[in-house]
């Protein structure tokens, strides 16, 4: 019965083999049919993408002519009009020019200078319609140029012009034209084209009506192919294929183990009451009664001394594997057994083997006790740890090597924290060093922005000079200089070096600190500026980058019991589940052009100043990263406004 019962058993691999094949081409299939379902979906979703890029471009445009309207009432030089506007164009090649007209429509002023006036009419329904425009108003887009105008309050009209095949070859990623054909249309003719090669005869394609800005256009991408079938098909041929051979496989397999099966169920019958006793165990047994007469021992202690049973059993002391140098130790050992209490005890000894070679041995004693509770002997648990000992010797003699390779280690750290914490001030110095030379070279070389200017540079050089400093003393293991500081007024400067790049990637940043001031954290004021600095920076990004439920970084300080809690709240896309428990991990990264480092000082300076650090999804959308301090002591010197 229990033969038969493993018989039906033995067919369950191969039941579930052919269930999982048809499962497996089962969800192939269904795959396979909502292919073109998720080549829509991410068509429309690339679409919408394009859309967004334009528009924001076309923004970037409209927002230059605000200014240059707002400079020409405020009652700017032409010159400095003209300058600003030529640094549009240089950075926008797509503008390909911008012009100046006075209330009575008359052109004033071009760049690039000896143009002729463009949209002319434009201008002339603005200047009939006698009304300051708060917004750019777009004119025609024939020929592949768009034109742009705005009436400033003092009744003048700004004029720019754009071309939109520029704007698609600028703006549109190499891997959306890899993709896609994008076309921007009207309802008969095409106005700006970017295709790598012509698309295929039915090849999918998404619409969207870019009107407003442009009257009457609509964008268009379309993909260059059509998805082909033919991997799903390969890998449905390949998993019929392999669970063929699995089936076939496995039928012989349970062939052969029929048959050892039977043969096993034969030998087992023979062989298992000795196995039980002696073979089940690799540790060494050996009995004696309180002479020391050895009355048994299996086979395991046969192998670790190299002399058979039929030698040691009756063997009196001293054995013949006992290390001559040991010899009296171990009868000292022998009589202190047979005359102390019955406990168990545990020493180590030396064995000589038959061939002449010593091992180390483990030995643990316990009462041998008979079946009517008297105290015949000991039974002897011997364990060889020859290679245990090697092993930690071995251990102690590479620490050296260890240490030499830690030191590599650490210097190949400093370096990459070197690259990742220097990018700030090194961008901010080349920030300051660009405007000054800008100021020059417009004239204004006597102007105390210059001045200004070069202080702000000096100024990130000399914190550059400290970040390595501190990173040297961080390397070489050696305290921070900790001083009482106010987080308050840490976190309002790491704010405003982030000013300007917050200014660029279109984020606000809210500070909220309460009321009554908080207590003086003892800490590192350049290291916990940088931590800072690398969190705001990375919630800036993050909704820069993914989709954002807004444009908002607070940063909040709250007291608790015994810490300052400073929390980063961001409102990007959040943190992917795959990423979430390596976050913290070395050259671990949620931005695709990130080194992933940033989290990783960041922790390590936290943590080296005795808080923690951690993070939490936002309830709003994106995730908050906390910071926790601990309070300076009340004897600790007053809080210092100053870098230490």
């Amino acid at each position: 019965m229990a033969s038969r019962r493993w018989d039906i058993l033995s067919y369950i691999p191969l039941v579930a083999i052919v269930a999982l094949v048809g499962l497996v081409a089962a969800l192939v299939w269904i795959v396979s049919r909502s292919d073109d379902g998720r080549a829509a979906n991410k068509l429309a979703t690339d679409a919408l993408w394009v859309e967004q890029t334009l528009r924001f471009q076309l923004a970037v445009d409209e927002d230059m002519l605000v200014r240059l309207a707002l400079d020409a009432a405020s009652g700017a030089p032409m010159d400095i009009l003209q300058a600003r506007a030529r640094l549009h164009i240089g950075a926008n090649p797509e503008t390909l020019s911008v012009q100046w007209f006075d209330r009575a429509g008359a052109l004033v002023s071009s760049v690039p200078e000896g143009m002729g006036p463009t949209g002319q009419p434009l201008v002339d329904t603005l200047l009939r319609s006698r009304a300051t425009t708060a917004r750019p108003v777009y004119g025609g887009a024939a020929g592949g140029k768009a034109t742009i105008a705005l009436r400033g309050s003092d009744g003048g009209v700004v004029v720019a012009t754009i071309s939109l095949p520029l704007m698609l070859d600028r703006h549109i990623p190499w891997w959306i034209a890899e993709q896609y054909a994008v076309r921007v249309s009207d309802t008969s003719t095409t106005l700006a084209n970017r295709a790598r090669r012509p698309v295929a005869a039915g090849a999918p394609f998404h619409t969207i009506s870019f009107d407003p800005p442009l009257a009457g256009t609509v964008l268009t991408i379309t993909a260059y192919d059509r998805a082909s079938s033919f991997e799903n098909t390969a890998l449905v041929g390949a998993i019929i294929a392999l669970a063929a051979f699995a089936v076939f496989t496995l039928l012989i397999v349970q062939r052969n183990a029929y048959q050892r099966r039977h043969a096993e169920q034969r030998l087992r019958a023979e062989m298992a009451f000795r196995r039980s006793m002696e073979e089940s165990l690799t540790v060494g047994l050996r009995a004696k009664d309180h002479s020391g007469r050895i009355l048994y021992v299996n086979a395991a202690f046969c192998k670790l001394v190299g002399l058979p049973a039929d030698e040691l059993i009756g063997q009196m002391p001293p054995m013949p594997y006992w290390s001559p140098d040991a010899i009296e130790e171990t009868l000292v050992r022998q009589n202190r057994l047979a005359t102390g209490p019955a406990l168990p005890q545990s020493f180590e000894s030396r064995f000589r083997r038959t061939d002449g070679t010593e091992i180390e041995v483990q030995v643990y004693e316990a009462p041998l006790i008979d079946a009517s509770g008297r105290h015949h002997g000991w039974m002897g648990s011997v364990i060889d740890i020859t290679e245990a000992r090697r092993a930690a010797r071995n251990a102690r003699a590479q620490e050296d090597s260890l240490a030499r390779t830690g030191r590599l280690v650490t210097m190949g750290e400093m370096a990459s924290t070197l690259a990742h914490e220097l990018n700030q001030p090194l961008g901010a110095i080349a920030s300051y060093a660009a405007g000054g030379l800008n100021l020059i070279e417009a004239g204004q070389g006597e102007s105390p922005m210059i001045r200004t200017a070069f202080e702000k540079l000096a100024a990130q050089a000399r914190r550059a000079g400290l970040i390595i400093r501190r990173i040297q003393d961080f390397v070489k293991k050696r305290e921070p200089q900790l001083v009482p500081l106010d987080l308050a007024e840490v976190a309002a400067d790491a704010i405003g070096l982030m000013a300007a790049e917050a200014r660029e990637l279109r984020a606000r940043l809210v500070l909220k600190t309460p009321e009554r001031g908080l207590q003086p954290v003892l800490a590192d004021r350049i290291l916990i500026e940088q931590v800072m600095v690398n969190l705001i920076r990375n919630g800036m990004e993050a909704m820069a980058e993914g989709p954002s439920s807004g444009n908002h970084l607070t940063i909040r300080l709250t007291p608790e019991a015994t810490a300052v809690r400073l929390d980063v709240s961001d409102q990007g896309p959040g943190i992917a589940e795959e990423l979430a428990g390596h976050l913290y991990d070395p050259f671990t990264s949620t931005k695709s052009q990130g080194m992933g480092m940033g989290l990783n000082i960041c922790r390590s300076i936290v943590e080296l100043l005795h808080g923690s650090l951690s993070n939490a999804p936002n309830p709003g959308g994106g995730t908050v990263f906390t910071v926790r301090l601990p309070y300076a002591a009340p004897e600790t010197a007053p809080t210092e406004g100053t870098q230490p």
